[in-house]
């Protein structure tokens, strides 16, 4: 009887070191869109890494499909985890990429320099390079999606200027984007379609949800498979398991809007100066973002969230 338990846990520790992988790629770290499309050969190198998880029931034999999670300014919390984990509870692989700690960073609440949204997406077709051909993974079924500035890695990321510049052709399955910065618009509104959804809050000031429903209006007129679900009575964060509290020294963006110049330059409000350098965009915030704003959870938002993720990367990762 002792031995056969003994078996059983033996086959469990197995199972799970073999079912987990660390990843490491090289990416770099330009700081904005515009250092991808105009400079990306002059960036310097940068390691990162990621954790590949498989399902329990994991089999060498078998191409899973896979969704890339990406975190947000506070880097991973439980919450991001509970969607992974049940993501591997339908027979998803998950990766958690970790943009943060590959270049020392804990967060950048309050900054938003150290780790900018152009990293995460270079770190991102980076790290998809290298796991479309991992054996157990299919490639054609990959699914992205991320959390606040992770969430802003998800909306851009089928952008075409970027993609052109990186020099990939990967294409993701599906995008679920968590509450992103809507407020920038591109003059050319050219994206790969991939079906794609954001969840947001209605009362987030942070990444307001208004410039996330403009961003969807731009979207349908050129035809784009782009939808927005709006929460009642939620701010930022809305599916973290906490109270509501007021982060002080964080921005809030409810009067911002910019736009994005075809070279991938972020302008200023009301001022065609790029935001290309930690310095000009201090300058640009200092016009437009005030400080201080809402955060925590929604436990009502938080379960139609949670039951909304399952049932959208089930319908296009998981479905013939």
């Amino acid at each position: 009887m002792h031995f056969q338990i003994l078996n059983i846990f033996l086959i469990i520790f197995v199972s799970a070191i073999f079912s987990t992988e660390r990843i490491t790629f090289i990416s770099a770290s330009p700081f904005s869109f515009q250092d991808i499309i105009t400079n990306l050969d002059n960036q310097e190198s940068q390691e990162v890494f990621g954790i590949l998880k498989f399902p329990d029931n994991y089999s060498k034999e078998k191409k899973y499909p896979l969704i890339i999670g990406v975190a947000g300014s506070l880097d991973w919390g439980e919450h991001h985890y509970k969607y992974l984990e049940m993501y591997r509870n339908l027979g998803i692989a998950t990766f958690e990429l970790n943009s943060f700690k590959s270049r020392g960073v804990k967060s950048t609440v309050g900054s938003q320099t150290e780790v900018t949204t152009a990293m995460i997406i270079l770190d991102v077709y980076k790290a998809f390079e290298v796991l479309e051909n991992h054996p157990n993974i299919n490639k054609d079924k990959v699914g992205l999606t991320g959390w606040s500035l992770g969430g802003a890695v998800t909306l851009f990321s089928g952008w075409k200027p970027l993609k052109k510049a990186i020099g990939t052709d990967l294409k993701f399955a599906s995008k679920l984007a968590f509450y992103p910065a809507c407020f920038a618009k591109p003059y050319n509104v050219d994206f790969e379609d991939v079906p794609t959804h954001v969840l947001i809050g209605e009362l987030d000031t942070w990444t307001p949800s208004d410039a996330c429903v403009e961003f969807k209006d731009m979207m349908d007129m050129q035809g784009y498979d782009f939808n927005v679900t709006v929460y009642d009575n939620s701010y930022h964060s809305f599916d973290r398991v906490s109270e509501i509290s007021y982060i002080e020294n964080a921005y809030a963006f409810s009067d911002c809007r910019f736009n994005i110049r075809n070279d991938g330059a972020v302008l200023m409000n009301f001022l065609d100066i790029p935001m290309n350098t930690p310095t000009r965009q201090k300058i640009g915030l200092y016009f437009c973002a005030e400080r201080g704003t809402m955060m925590g959870g929604n436990p009502i938002a938080r379960e139609k969230a949670f039951r909304f993720s399952k049932e959208f990367m089930q319908q296009h990762l998981l479905s013939e």
